[in-house]
C-alpha cells in the first residue's frame, strides 16, 4: 500500500495546525513567564522569553498589594450561585421545550432564542436602575440575578433532550415513573456532556466578566477578581509588567484547569450522541 499520497495530505494539515497552536499558545507561554521575571527582564530589549532566576514571589506581591482574597471569595461566590441558580432554570426549561406541546411553544422558544442574541451591554442600564431602587448594589445579587436564565443553556440543553427517543419516556411512564424522576433519572445522565459544557461556558463567561460587576458594583466589598486584576496597573504603576502577568495568571488559571478537565465534554456536547 503506498502511503506517500497520505502523507503528503497530512503535512499541510499537520502545519497549519502546528502554526495555529503556536499563535494561540505564545500569549499564554509569554504571559506566564513574565510573571515570573524581574522587572529589568520585562523592559529589557531584546526582551527574553525565559527568565534567568524565576521570581516566585511575584506572586505573593499581588495578594499583598491589596484584599485580594476578597475578591477571590466574591468571583467564587457569584459563579457557582450564577451556576446553580441557572441549573434550577434550564433543566425544566429544556426539558419542557424539548418534549412537551403546548400553545405558544414556538414562540415561547423564539423569545428565548432572542434573549441569546440581546447583548447585556443593551439591558445594563435598566436593570442597574432595577438593582439601585431595590437597594442591591451594595450586594452580590446584581451580578447573579440577571444571569439566572442562560438561553444558550436552554438551547443547547433542548438539543440535547430532543436526540433521546421518546419510547425511553413512555417506558419509564409506563413504570409509574414521574416527571421529575424521569427528568433527573433519564433526561440528565444521557445529557451529561451538554450539562458539563454549559456549566463550563457558565463558569469561564461568570469568572471572566469584568463589564458587568464594574458597572454593578460600587464598592470594593462586592467586586470580582476581574476588577482587582485591572486596578493591579494603577496600583503597581504601568512599568511593573511582572506583577500584572502574575496577578493575570492567577486570575485566568482556574479556567485553564476547567478547561483542561473538561474539554472533552465540550466537544462531545455539540457532536450527535448515537443510543446505545
Amino acid at each position: 500500500m503506498n502511503y506517500k499520497p497520505k502523507i503528503l495530505f497530512a503535512l499541510p494539515n499537520m502545519l497549519i495546525k502546528s502554526v495555529l497552536a503556536v499563535i494561540f499558545l505564545f500569549p499564554f507561554v509569554w504571559m506566564m513567564l513574565s510573571s515570573i521575571k524581574t522587572y529589568g527582564e520585562t523592559i529589557i530589549y531584546p526582551p527574553i522569553l525565559i527568565p534567568r532566576v524565576p521570581q516566585w514571589g511575584n506572586f505573593l506581591k499581588v495578594w499583598e498589594s491589596g484584599p485580594y482574597m476578597l475578591y477571590l471569595r466574591n468571583s467564587i461566590i457569584v459563579a457557582f450561585s450564577t451556576i446553580m441558580l441557572q441549573t434550577l432554570v434550564i433543566v425544566p426549561a429544556a426539558y419542557a421545550f424539548a418534549k412537551y406541546s403546548f400553545r405558544g411553544r414556538f414562540l415561547c422558544f423564539g423569545v428565548v432564542m432572542m434573549a441569546f442574541m440581546i447583548p447585556s451591554q443593551i439591558t445594563f442600564i435598566s436593570v442597574y436602575l432595577m438593582m439601585a431602587d431595590m437597594g442591591l448594589l451594595k450586594t452580590l445579587w446584581p451580578q447573579i440575578l440577571p444571569f439566572g436564565a442562560n438561553a444558550f443553556g436552554i438551547f443547547l440543553l433542548r438539543q440535547a433532550f430532543k436526540q433521546i427517543p421518546e419510547e425511553l419516556i413512555e417506558s419509564a411512564r409506563l413504570d409509574n415513573a414521574g416527571e421529575l424522576s424521569i427528568l433527573y433519572r433519564i433526561m440528565l445522565p444521557m445529557a451529561k456532556p451538554s450539562m458539563v459544557a454549559i456549566t463550563m461556558f457558565s463558569f469561564i463567561s461568570t469568572w471572566n466578566d469584568y463589564f458587568w460587576p464594574f458597572v454593578m458594583t460600587n464598592t470594593i466589598a462586592v467586586r470580582p477578581l476581574t476588577i482587582g486584576i485591572a486596578a493591579l496597573r494603577d496600583i503597581e504603576g504601568a512599568h511593573q509588567w511582572e506583577i500584572i502577568m502574575a496577578g493575570n495568571v492567577i486570575l485566568v488559571s482556574p479556567i485553564l484547569l476547567v478547561y483542561a478537565l473538561f474539554n472533552k465534554k465540550i466537544i462531545n456536547a455539540f457532536a450527535y450522541c448515537g443510543i446505545k
